[in-house]
């Protein structure tokens, strides 16, 4: 594996370093390649950030990387010119064909550079280009020199706005403005605002409101940069299809019609029916014959409020919580404008609802030969999604296994091997917590989950059961930019009721045998999630979106609630000084840990990354030490990348057999740092380049984990540190990631340190498979 990946890398480098000499080889006879392309601001200027100049050219060169890299013109360059040839066609579409040097576009680009920096105020600037053709190397390089000049700003805004009741509106939300006197004179800021006042006044009933209605004045004194601005709002235009709106006024909802078996051929000349059945608060419902949601399901969806102003967000808010009904195969909501009803201007709401397939059910078969022992299983899954017309998904899975076990058999527990599993769990589309205000149900996007599992395991050397349940609730803010899970009851449990000693003691893999060992773990957890990345949809619109972070926090605590039940019920400890529940000695402990990541986007095909992240978990009352795993680890794909996973740490310890000691190479504390640049070189390939840091250590001085202690003087001598290089392949749905990493620094006692200064690539490298970024 370590010398096909070290392959891969010599041949980018390969690729990258000996086509260089001959980057023109595609390059038309009496034409250049456009090598370089700069952008040379002689007066910087804090609004304007050169890297963004680049969105307005109309020709750019071929893409590098590394700082100077054209890795995928290398690419095109490996190709033939028989276009007839099936590998020449492939090289051809998976890489970049020279970017040919033509006058018109440079001319063009220079054009609209002066525009759009006009638009950001700077109205007196200027652009030259400058062209250094190198005929004898066939290549050509583009300066565009800018002299910015003094910006235009903005010193007073002015409204003159007739209507004084969208005049209130718009002043009242003069806190959420995003132009304020000193603000350069930016077209796109002022286009912005427009659209923001246009959803204001939509929020407030103004239907037939557009952006289109804004219009601006700047005046300015002569030889002054200073403007003074005028907001203006002017009467509707004529339309035929609303001849009654002649001026401004606020729209009102007469009636929301729910249609939950939309056919559009079959309801094209109208909605109404005998099934029509009216729900809360004015809301009508078109049921058809199977009635698969109740009325009161899309009660609590609903947010447009007959009767109310018109309001764009609660239409929002409506096909957010719709969406979240996984029932539902396709939503629309129509809302059709009826003219003036007893001197107020009205619309109707229809939503309009087309059903999904309700049920779901799949089989699976296998067949098993061990060693000549025949055996096989089938598989049950089974899903509902409208289990109890409320779009709440019933999910079950049932499997069974059997095999003969030939040979002598005496002496041992069971006389062949067969296994039962199942596992169930229902989702509700909403908090199930009777405790809480329907308002505050109706704001949030929830669901309820809960969940069983069992399995039965009976071998000839043990039989064992396996069972859990967990209760949690889910739910993300509105901008869906923040989710939080409360877990109110997370129980697994693990019980060994019959074993083989004489099998058990041949275990020499300590987690396998801690596996073997009763458990009994219940706890309650919350975690929380933040990110500011924009949703799919606007990435598509063609925003660009340089910085990224997201933060990831989880607590959980375990045991509290069984060790009270204990000290209440008067329990005594067993000779260990520990209490039981169900006979199984169980855990107490409290654990923590959060992680941030920030990534800055350079361009759309480079970027670096940051990674930070800590954690600590303390066992207390019932437990000594807290359960396997529950603990940290380090190392691997997403950890400390020079070593593997579960082979570092904790501290300083040095594991004289990492394959079957790494049970112990596990901690109480965890910190992590990363630092990584990618970059997309061509086709799906991207290179990725990294610096991890990081260890656990222990909280408490273990016997069998000597060095591991956290001890403040010392825990900075005993972080590893490790480099490395990767290839991603990047499908857009997933991406698989190959890593190499090299230890830098190794902290544990007996090892050379510093393997940076004197490198094994036998010894310090660790290869890693994986999907998806590390973070």
């Amino acid at each position: 594996m370590s010398r096909i990946l070290a392959g891969i890398v010599m041949a980018f480098i390969a690729m990258a370093v000996l086509p260089s000499c001959s980057s023109t080889k595609h390059v038309p006879e009496g034409q250049l390649l456009l090598d370089k392309v700069n952008i040379n601001i002689s007066d910087p200027h804090d609004e304007v950030e050169t890297s963004q100049l680049f969105n307005y050219l109309r020709q750019t060169a071929n893409h590098r990387v590394l700082g100077g890299l054209k890795l995928q013109l290398a690419f095109y360059n490996i190709s033939g010119r028989d276009s007839a040839n099936w590998f020449n066609r492939w090289i051809q579409r998976v890489g970049t064909p020279p970017v040919i040097y033509d006058s018109t576009l440079t001319l063009a680009s220079a054009d609209q550079l002066h525009t759009a920096l006009s638009n950001r105020g700077f109205m007196n600037n200027t652009v030259t280009c400058r062209v250094d053709a190198d005929s004898a190397k066939r290549k050509a390089r583009v300066d565009y020199d800018i002299t910015l000049g003094e910006p235009y700003y903005i010193r007073s805004i002015d409204y003159d706005i007739p209507d004084e009741e969208i005049r209130d509106i718009v002043l009242a939300d003069s806190a959420h403005f995003t132009v304020h006197n000193g603000d350069l004179l930016n077209y796109t800021r002022l286009d912005e605002w427009r659209g923001d006042i246009t959803e204001t006044l939509r929020n407030h009933g103004y239907y037939a409101f557009n952006k289109e209605y804004i219009t601006f004045i700047a005046d300015t004194a002569a030889d002054s940069r200073a403007v003074d601005l005028t907001l203006n709002t002017r009467a509707p235009l004529l339309n035929e299809h609303m001849p009654y709106y002649t001026e401004h006024e606020p729209f009102y909802v007469r009636n929301v019609v729910y249609v939950t078996n939309y056919d559009p051929v079959a309801m094209r000349d109208g909605f109404w029916g005998a099934d029509t059945v009216e729900v809360t608060g004015g809301v009508k419902v078109i049921e058809d014959e199977e009635h698969y949601l109740r009325p009161s399901v899309l009660d609590e969806c609903n947010h447009i409020e007959p009767g109310a102003l018109y309001n764009v967000e609660a239409i929002n808010r409506t096909y957010r919580a719709l969406g979240r009904l996984g029932i539902l195969k396709q939503i629309n909501i129509d809302i059709r404008p009826v003219g003036e009803v007893d001197g107020v201007l009205m619309v109707d709401a229809f939503v309009l609802l087309q059903p999904d397939k309700s049920q779901s059910v799949s089989v699976s078969l296998e067949g098993t030969n061990s060693e000549g022992d025949l055996g096989f299983g089938v598989g049950l899954d089974y899903e509902h999604r409208n289990i109890f017309k409320g779009s709440e998904v019933l999910s079950g899975k049932f499997k069974v296994s059997y095999e003969s076990i030939t040979g002598d058999v005496s002496g041992l527990i069971n006389n062949n091997y067969s296994e039962y599993s199942t596992e169930w769990g229902i989702t509700f589309p909403k908090f199930m917590a009777p405790f809480l205000h329907r308002s505050f149900k109706r704001k949030i996007q929830a669901s309820t989950a809960f969940a069983v599992n069992f399995d039965y395991q009976a071998r000839p050397e043990y039989t064992r059961v396996i069972a859990g349940g967990a209760w949690r609730y889910q739910w993300t803010e509105r901008s869906r930019r923040m989710a939080h899970t409360l877990t109110l009851v997370d129980v697994s449990v693990i019980s060994v009721p019959k074993f083989d000693e004489a099998w058990k003691k041949s275990i020499t893999n300590p987690l396998l045998l801690d596996s073997y060992e009763p458990h009994l773990i219940m706890r309650m957890g919350y975690n929380f999630y933040r990110t500011n990345k924009a949703e799919m949809n606007v990435l598509q619109m063609g925003r660009f979106q340089r910085n990224v972070f997201t933060i990831r926090a989880n607590a959980e605590t375990a045991g509290n609630l069984l060790y009270g039940l204990s000290q209440l019920s008067g329990q005594q400890a067993d000779e260990n000084g520990s209490y039981k529940a169900l006979g199984i000695r169980y855990s107490q402990y409290v654990k923590a840990d959060a992680d941030y990541a920030f990534t800055h986007y350079f361009d759309r095909r480079q970027s670096v990354a940051f990674h930070v992240g800590a954690g600590i978990a303390i066992p207390y009352g019932n437990s000594d030490a807290l359960p396997f795993e529950k603990r940290f680890y380090s190392g691997g794909a997403n950890s400390v990348r020079g070593w593997g996973v579960r082979t570092l740490g904790p501290g300083s310890y040095n594991s004289s057999d990492s394959l079957v000691n790494f049970i112990r190479q596990c901690g109480d504390i965890r910190f992590d740092i990363n630092l990584e640049y990618r970059a997309k070189l061509f086709w799906v390939v991207e290179m990725g380049l990294f610096l991890d840091a990081g260890n656990i250590w222990t909280i408490k001085d273990y016997v069998d984990q000597p060095g591991g202690v956290f001890k403040f003087n010392k825990f900075y001598e005993q972080i590893a540190a490790a480099y490395g290089a990767g290839i991603r392949l990047d499908f857009k749905y997933f991406l698989v990631r190959v890593d190499m990493g090299m230890k830098a620094h190794n902290p544990a006692s007996g090892q050379e340190h510093w393997p940076l200064l004197h490198p094994d690539f036998k010894r310090d490298s660790e290869f890693h498979f994986s999907v998806g970024y590390p973070f």
